[in-house]
Formats: structure tokens, sequence, C-alpha cells
């Protein structure tokens, strides 16, 4: 469906709103696959794609799709490993980028090769035999994203374990090897926190030791100060023990690095320290690259599916989006007949009025046809300024898109005829004279133009000229629409003068003034009668809310409005005003 004029502006407010609700850029992209279309099957194919997800989408999955990213492959370059390759091997090798290559054998904490001779042996020359660790530490830290995409899926699917589960179980029982490895490269901020402790527990036992002195040893303190060595010696030695023992069980590792030489504070030995990191990071990390080879070939033949999982779930969260935007929608049924809506309400307006509206036949959704409706496809609609004229044109205009895009619509039931151009026109306030009107005549002369059926919306045409040359040039217009089948609604105060056989004129009734003297409008048409307009209302108020000697030019005013609308004298109803005011 092609859109024209202010018909793209009102697409583009409506995909805006839908993208809110949407929480990921991947999937916003995909709502351009729902671009508004005029095949009535693929509009009813996307109906059905939609009807089925919707069934198995909860919208509360938010939580989850929100979470999902592109997986990334943690490209590394690993400096603990030597490849020992023949000169055949050598720019294979190389070109992997994962660790040095030699042609001889060199010092390294870890030494591979394609020969058992020499260092570990490898079954070929790639990445997961290389450096399988970078395929296990993806996944594990990227352990949020995947499991995300796994509860998505599962949910989605309804059955067994997605490939991101799959995954995630592959890896489980690195984790811990990988988590070990990450305290390595933190080890002296642990021994740093350890270290504290045991100095404070070391104070805290010498004080209330000190409390608890008796006989000699009491004299002996008060006398030198000095706590028994042989009690602090005890509580020292305690307090270490305890200590590296903490830390063995934190680092899977055995640990003796503070010295025994019964000094306060306690300090750890820095040189024992790194010597301790360098064992257990060399035992670590060849354990971790032993155990990660196992895994990392079914990892990467894995990834693949992982990434059309990740894709699936972009799809997932576009529909759930457009879901959440949609509650309280319904699907239009397409019908060649009409267009028609009950209780819409315009997606632009805050707490709107629910408007129902007709444009052809709408015995399709309406049980009992109202006469007044008939099934007329030229409309002129009239009445109340600020009535709700320009806010139902918008509102027909969001219904029709939102139809043809294959998407719920803004209504309680709606059935709608397919077109083949949308076309809306809003009068710019700050555009009137010859050029407006030439621009806004050739414009409207395009879109009657050409083959297909077109849905045109036009908002007040007249104002942009003198009221003779309205009349003469909007009866054309609605002639050539009704003759060439389009459906056609006119925005007009014309309507007295466009009553033709062809031609239905809807009204919107201002009813009053409210206590705070603001206009009651009853934004629902009335099928087949001329809106009142509302001069006279407006003037009543400036009268109603004046005083002084404007006060008495505002009656005249009102008068004068009174006596044009209803073809009568209206002074006796002033006077009625006056003993209000």
């Amino acid at each position: 469906m092609k859109l024209s004029g202010d018909a793209k502006e009102i697409y583009r407010r409506i995909t805006a709103l839908i993208n809110s609700r949407i929480a990921l850029e991947e999937s916003r992209k995909l709502l351009s696959g729902f671009k508004p279309t005029s095949e009535p099957s693929e509009i009813l194919a996307r109906q059905k794609k939609l009807k089925e997800a919707f069934e198995k989408i909860d919208v509360n999955l938010k939580s989850e799709t929100s979470k999902v990213r592109p997986f990334r492959l943690k490209r590394s370059y690993f400096s603990d490993r030597v490849f020992i390759a023949t000169e055949d091997e050598f720019e294979e090798a190389s070109s992997l980028s994962v660790c040095t290559v030699e042609l001889e054998p060199i010092n390294a904490p870890l030494i591979l090769s394609r020969s058992a001779s020499v260092g570990i042996e490898v079954d070929e020359i790639s990445d997961v035999e290389l450096a399988p660790e970078m395929y296990v530490e993806s996944v594990i830290e990227q352990r949020d994203v995947l499991e995300s995409v796994a509860k998505v899926m599962e949910s989605f699917k309804g059955r067994g374990k997605s490939v991101a589960g799959q995954l995630l179980d592959s890896v489980k029982l690195l984790e811990e090897i990988y988590n070990k490895k990450k305290q390595i490269e933190s080890i002296f901020e642990l021994i740093s926190q350890e270290e504290a402790k045991l100095n404070e527990r070391i104070e805290k036992k010498v004080r209330e030791k000190s409390l608890r002195l008796e006989g000699d040893a009491l004299l002996e303190f008060l006398k030198t100060g000095s706590f028994p060595m042989d009690e602090l010696e005890e509580i020292i030695l305690e307090e270490i023990f305890e200590t590296e023992k903490n830390i063995s069980e934190k680092l899977g590792s055995y640990v003796e690095i503070f010295p025994r030489n019964l000094k306060i504070p306690v300090r750890a030995d820095v040189g024992a320290v790194e010597k301790l990191r360098e064992e257990i990071e060399r035992d670590l990390n060849l354990e971790f690259y032993l155990e990660s080879r196992k895994v990392a070939r079914r990892i990467k033949a894995m990834l693949p599916e992982l990434e059309r999982e990740i894709q699936e779930v972009y799809s997932i969260e576009l529909i759930r989006g457009i879901k959440e935007f949609c509650q309280d929608f319904t699907f239009p049924e397409i019908s060649h007949k009409g267009i028609g809506f009950l209780e819409g309400k315009n997606l632009f307006i805050e707490n709107p009025q629910p408007i129902s509206y007709f444009l052809g036949q709408s015995d399709q959704i309406h049980t009992a046809p109202i006469p007044e409706i008939g099934n007329y496809n030229v409309i002129v609609l009239t009445g109340a300024n600020s009535g709700g004229k320009t806010s139902l044109l918008e509102l027909i205009t969001q219904i029709q898109i939102l139809a043809q895009m294959g998407l719920p619509v803004n209504a309680s039931r709606c059935h709608i005829d397919v077109v083949d151009e949308l076309f809306l026109f809003r009068r710019k306030k700050s555009v009137y004279g010859a050029g407006a009107f030439e621009n806004a005549v050739k414009t409207l002369s395009r879109i009657l133009q050409g083959d297909g059926k077109k849905l045109i919306l036009v908002d007040e045409f007249e104002a942009i000229t003198e009221p003779g040359a309205a009349i003469r040039i909007v009866s054309k217009i609605l002639e050539i629409a009704h003759r060439k089948g389009h459906y056609f609604v006119l925005v007009s105060h014309l309507g007295e003068h466009l009553k033709f056989d062809f031609v239905r004129v809807d009204g919107i009734e201002a009813e009053g003034l409210d206590d705070d003297l603001n206009l009651i409008v009853d934004r629902q048409p009335k099928f087949g009668v001329v809106g009142r307009s509302t001069p006279e209302l407006i003037v009543e108020r400036l009268y109603r809310k004046s005083k002084g000697e404007i006060r008495s030019i505002f009656k005249e005013l009102l008068e004068a409005v009174r006596r044009l609308d209803k073809g009568q004298e209206a002074e006796e109803v002033v006077e009625v005003d006056d003993k209000r005011g």
C-alpha cells in the first residue's frame, strides 16, 4: 500500500509507538517486515502468524529477551604456550594467531605439537586444538545471555533444551576451573584481605587474653607491658594455620605463605605468594586446556545453531512487543464492501472517547444496520470546532494502516477493504493564499488519477480559498472520487452545500457549555446529520465571562450569530443569560 501526504507521518508515529514496546534494537529493525501491503493474502498470512505466536508468547518475557545480545566469540592470543611446527605447518599455524609458533622446541609453560615426542600432541592445526579455551570462556562469560536465550526458546517452543542450554551444560564442569583461574588473577588482593582478617583476630585474642592474666604472668605484664611469649606464639601460629587453611580451600592448593617468626603484624611473604601464583596458574592452565579441548569442537559446531536461535529471539521479541502494544485490539476482517469499526480509540490521544464509524456497508460488523449509515463511500464530516473531526481522520488512518500491516487494530471490532493507496491531507494552519490553494488542487488531482482503490481523507480543503470557489471545486472532487470508486472522507463546514445523492453528510455536535464554560462535545458523529458548528457557543462563553462595555459588544455578536444559525430573533434568550450572568 502506498502512503501519501500526512499518512506517512501517521505511519511513522505508529511504528514509533510499537518500537517503544520492543526491548531490542535488532527486533525493531524487523518491524520493517510488516510494512503496509495491498495483498489480502499477505495480510491474512501475517494475521495467522501473529495469532499463533500470540498464543505462545507471554508479554512478561521482556525481562529475558531484553538481556539477549549477539554471541561474541572471544578471539584471544595465549602467550603461555608454543606450538612446535614443521616447516610445512608453520604458515598454517601462524595464520591462526592464537599462540607463538616455533620450528624448534623452546621453554614455555605449555608446549604443543603434532608429534607425541614434543610436548602435548594435538590432532590437527586448528583453534579448537591450539586454543580451545576461547570457546569455553566465551560461553562461560556470556552465561547471562545464553540463559535468557534458553528460557525464551524453551518457553516459546515448549520442548527440550535449546542449543543455548546445551552449550551451558557443556561447560558446567569447567566453570570451577575457570573460577579458580579468576581467583589466581587476584591472588594478591585475596591474600591481602585474609592477612588483614588474620591480624584483627590476633589483636582481638591478645586483648582478651591480657584481661584474663593471673599470678606471675600478670605481674610480668604489669612490670614490662609484654605479653608472655608462649601465649603469644600459640595465638599467632593458631591463626596463621587457620588462615592458610582457608586460602588453600579457596585456591584448591596447599598454601604456606606466612613466616613463622612471630612478628606482629603478620605479613605474607611476597616471594612465596608469587611462586605460589605461578605454580597454581601453570597447573590450572594445563588442566583448563586439556578439559576445554574435550568440548571445544562440540561448542564450535553448535554456534551456527545458536546464531539461528538468537535471530529467532529477535523475532519473538518483535512479536512480544507487538502483542504488548496491541493488547485489547482486534484483528480486522477483510471485506470488499466497506471500511468500518466499532469503539475505535485514537492512539495519539490520552483517554480518547471510543468512536464507531463506517464507509460503505456497515452490516459486516453491525448486527442491526443503522439506516442513516446507508452505503456511501463518500462522506462529508461536519460539525463543531475542536469536536474531533481531525482526530477521527487520524483514527481512520491508524486503523487502515495497522490493518494493512497485518496487525490488530485499535477497535473492538473492525472490517476493512484493502486499498492500494491511503492519502491524508491535513491543512497546515500557517499555509494560506494562492500558492497553497494551487498546491492543494494539484495534490488532490494527482491522488484522484490512476487506477487502484484509494482511501482519501481531506481536512478542510475549503479553508485555503474563498467559499464560492471551494463549493464548486469540492463538489467536483467528490463526484470524481465517487465515479472512480474511491473511499473519501472530507472534513468541511460546507455540509449544507454538499448534499448529493452519493454523499453522506455526518455531523459532530457541540451540546453546550459546562459549569466552567468549557465546550461539551459528543465526538461520536451523528450519521446523516449536518453538525452544528460552535461559533455561537464560543461567543456565548466570551459574553458570559466578560464585564463592562465589552460584555455589551459580545451580547450584540451573540444575537447576530443566533439569528444566523437559527433564523430567529434571540433577544429573549440573551435576556435569560443576563439574569444568569
